[in-house]
């Protein structure tokens, strides 16, 4: 038995998110089925993060366990050849993979979701009195104009461990709302806001309910100490709707170095 790790980068503009459902329109059903149709054989994939309709991935990270021997570089053109033009594996790895019967610590098997140390997130934010159309599914939109200074200065409240309550889905099924925020930053490019957050993990709507947020205290809805206040109140009735998935992108996933992927420098969106 092998383990396969793939780079997987896609447009969630078609998609009902990553996570497989009934009527196959996910990323992961179309992924298990270019699996199938390679190996001749059912293929069960686990991600590193799950992302929701629309939301768009610079570099997911994918492992899979086979049998099949094949050379790296035809699992990523194998595999491309029959997806769809939305979704492209972009590099494939081997890690040493332990049978479920050895006794060995849970640190030497890779695991795409579990042995992630950070998750970066970008969200693009258009911020104009009229929407592009050359930019629609691309990015969120902002008619009103929003004050970069606050929203930075409210920003800063996010940053370290925190409970994020205030800022999950009702549905969340995460254990605790604890999480860790090593960074948050936000800059602009002309009429282009770009939102990077890089936490240890996040919450179901978790960026998407900040950026609600930082909108909010953008606009002159809120100060930016309110932040503080919903953090502390730990209340989601209490914060800014959920904001538009469109602009929301998984740029990065940071693993240990003894795993030696062979990860891109996805973190930075390549057309800013």
């Amino acid at each position: 038995m092998k383990r396969i790790v793939l780079g997987v980068q896609y447009d969630g503009t078609p998609w009902r998110g990553w996570q497989t459902q009934p009527d196959g329109k996910t990323v992961q059903d179309k992924l298990e089925f270019a699996l199938q149709k390679f190996t001749e054989g059912k293929v069960s994939t686990i991600c590193a993060g799950r992302t929701d309709a629309g939301v768009h991935a610079l570099e997911q990270v994918v492992h899979f366990d086979t049998l099949l021997a094949r050379d790296l570089s035809s699992w990523v053109r194998g595999l491309n050849a029959f997806l769809p033009s939305s979704i492209a594996v972009r590099w494939a790895c081997e890690v040493p993979y332990f049978a479920a019967t050895a006794h060995v610590d849970g640190n030497q098997q890779f695991h795409a979701r579990f042995s992630a140390t950070a998750r970066t997130y970008h969200y693009l934010l258009y911020n104009h009195p009229v929407r592009s159309p050359l930019m629609v599914n691309k990015v969120g939109w902002a008619f009103r104009p929003l004050n970069l200074e606050n929203m930075q200065q409210a920003a800063e409240h996010f940053v370290g461990t925190h409970d994020f309550s205030a800022f999950r889905a009702i549905e969340c099924q995460a254990r605790s709302p604890i999480r860790t925020m090593h960074e948050l930053s936000i800059k602009s490019s002309g009429d282009l806001i770009v939102f990077t957050l890089r936490a240890n993990a996040f919450l179901h709507h978790m960026v998407r309910n900040i950026v609600g947020a930082l909108v909010f205290v953008g606009n002159g809805k809120q100060a930016p100490d309110w932040i503080v206040d919903l953090l502390l109140q730990k209340d989601r009735s209490r914060a800014a709707p959920t904001f538009m998935p469109d602009g929301l992108y998984l740029a990065k996933v940071e693993y240990d170095q003894k795993w030696n992927l062979p990860q891109q420098q996805s973190a930075i969106l390549p057309w800013l």
